[in-house]
């Protein structure tokens, strides 16, 4: 299984600024409490609430949904895929056409590679997750090693460039959103050009009429909204793959690239929230505590479960699928009084989530341990 680039264990210190050089974000990370420009992506974007997790598939209002620009709404009458650059032959095609080639149905799990930013300290500024940016759909689709076939990759090819609709600005640099993957994930056969979502069309904020769907990576690399398909010679060095989506220690850090889900799981909160905080009640005894969890690394090998800072292993059950969330669960006596429950899972790569978060500038791939604050009463 390829593994997640390396990550960086920061010291947290004054990120310098650099003339002329495009920033992936529109400012620096703060102590501070939300900004306005955080509380505008808040509410535009959303998050999948956790009482989500007790099913193995999120319907498709509430799985998580990060739009960079504006969603597009498209007429597939005059929608065509192209798919072009070094291969032997362009290929042009109509949503018909892609709907009577072959197809696969698969489920997986997607994760927002910021998910988790909120809870770092300082903050950085972005789209501000705290831990439901996350959501499992089942994807049905043309596989797009088929295409690629059908097209005819050349033999200097070394990444495959997905370009969306979906047009903005970010960083100073006006841009279609585009992303490439190396030519040997291209060719995955579970890697899917989706059009439809749980059984129905995709909806227009999942990306309609099509999307990539790349298994096991953080969702950056599931570009929506597709419009073209370009087989390359070079590495793409566009925003969001050079700028965006990596792992820095500070502003001018070049980084690592953000690619592969790191090891998570995830709790439903047990009891009954109050409304404003939405911490936990629920009255003493026997309660089941259950979640899901997931990685782009290998198969979760075990969860664990703390109770009060006391940990002991979960039930886990298989997945549907190789980069699709499975399920755990653990009974727990609760006694009155105030406690702490979270979980925390490995994978066969052997990672395990870290008890404190890893920080750094974009605020990606913090995988922290969950903790939820109980209060047990009669």
């Amino acid at each position: 299984m390829p593994k997640q680039m390396s990550r960086h264990s920061t010291v947290l210190k004054s990120p310098r600024r650099q003339a002329g050089k495009p920033r992936p974000h529109s400012g620096e990370p703060t102590h501070g409490p939300l900004t306005a420009e955080e509380l505008q992506l808040a509410v535009r974007n959303h998050s999948m609430p956790l009482e989500a997790l007790r099913k193995d598939t999120t319907p498709p209002g509430l799985h998580y949904v990060l739009t960079h620009f504006d969603i597009p709404f498209i007429d597939t009458d005059h929608w065509h895929l192209q798919i072009g650059g070094a291969v032997q032959r362009s290929l042009e095609l109509s949503f018909r056409a892609l709907l009577r080639a072959p197809s696969i149905t698969i489920p997986v799990t997607l994760e927002c590679a910021g998910n988790g930013r909120s809870l770092l300290r300082p903050r950085p500024l972005s789209q501000p997750w705290v831990l439901e940016a996350v959501g499992t759909a089942v994807w049905t689709g043309v596989p797009l090693a088929y295409l690629l076939t059908q097209a005819g990759v050349e033999d200097d090819a070394v990444e495959v460039l997905f370009s969306g609709v979906d047009t903005g600005v970010q960083g100073g640099v006006r841009q279609q959103f585009a992303r490439s993957l190396p030519i040997e994930e291209a060719l995955r056969p579970d890697v899917v050009l989706a059009y439809r979502m749980n059984g129905a069309e995709l909806p227009p904020q999942h990306g309609y009429p099509l999307r990539l769907v790349v298994p096991g990576w953080y969702g950056m690399a599931s570009v929506k909204w597709l419009s073209s398909i370009k087989v390359l010679t070079r590495p793409y060095d566009g925003f969001q793959q050079a700028v965006a989506y990596r792992y820095q220690e500070d502003a001018d850090d070049a980084g690592t690239p953000v690619t592969w889900m790191k090891v998570r799981s995830l709790m439903v909160p047990p009891g009954v929230p109050d409304f404003f905080s939405r911490s936990r009640i629920l009255p003493p005894g026997p309660v089941l505590l259950t979640g899901r969890a997931w990685s782009g690394q290998g198969a979760v090998q075990r969860v664990d479960v703390g109770i009060d800072g006391k940990w002991a292993p979960a039930h886990l059950e298989h997945p549907p699928a190789p980069f699709a969330w499975c399920a755990w669960s653990m009974p727990w006596v609760a006694d009155p009084g105030e406690h702490e429950v979270s979980c925390r899972a490995t994978d066969a790569s052997g990672a395990v989530q870290p008890l404190e978060p890893v920080w750094n500038y974009q605020g990606m791939g913090n995988n922290v341990v969950q903790r939820i604050k109980v209060t047990v009463g009669q």
